[in-house]
């Protein structure tokens, strides 16, 4: 049997339809349904006010490590990775300094999972980066400087 294209696509769309009226597609993950999250995390201005909103103290740890450029050449995408070797992690997150909006990434971790992450962020300018991890009642941070450069020249 030879389909065309269009004839394809009409069934997979058909296909697709019919899943997700019967409720065999999975329900839109929405960021405000995730536990511990508070829309003020991403108005905070610094590290210490996130620990603030979360009712915790901030404290740097050797259980969290981060792994980035020195120099980032394009600030639009920075490579950043975080791993924290702490017992009981439940969240891992990136804060840039100097970043209009300070937290620039949260990841909630289920039960047994291994707390790392790895992804890509936008720096506005040269600043401190912190890796932070959410563990018995404490943020658990480590910081690493990475300077952004203006095309390449130098920052």
């Amino acid at each position: 049997m030879n389909q065309t294209r269009r004839q394809v696509m009409q069934l997979g769309a058909t296909t697709v339809g019919l899943a997700a009226a019967s409720g065999l597609l999975p329900a839109s993950a929405l960021a405000a349904d995730a536990p511990g999250w508070d829309p003020k995390l991403f108005g905070a201005k610094s590290l210490d006010e996130i620990a603030q909103i979360l009712g915790v103290s901030a404290v740097q740890s050797g259980e969290v490590s981060i792994v980035g450029p020195d120099i980032a050449e394009n600030g639009a995408v920075v490579p950043i990775g975080v791993k924290a070797t702490a017992a009981g992690v439940s969240a891992i997150g990136i804060v840039v300094k100097n970043n209009p909006t300070a937290l620039v990434a949260l990841f909630h971790l289920k039960d047994g999972a291994l707390p790392g992450v790895a992804t890509r962020i936008k720096m506005a300018k040269t600043s401190d980066v912190y890796a932070v991890a959410l563990s018995g009642g404490k943020l658990l941070y480590a910081t690493k400087e990475i300077k952004v450069t203006l095309g390449g020249c130098g920052g």
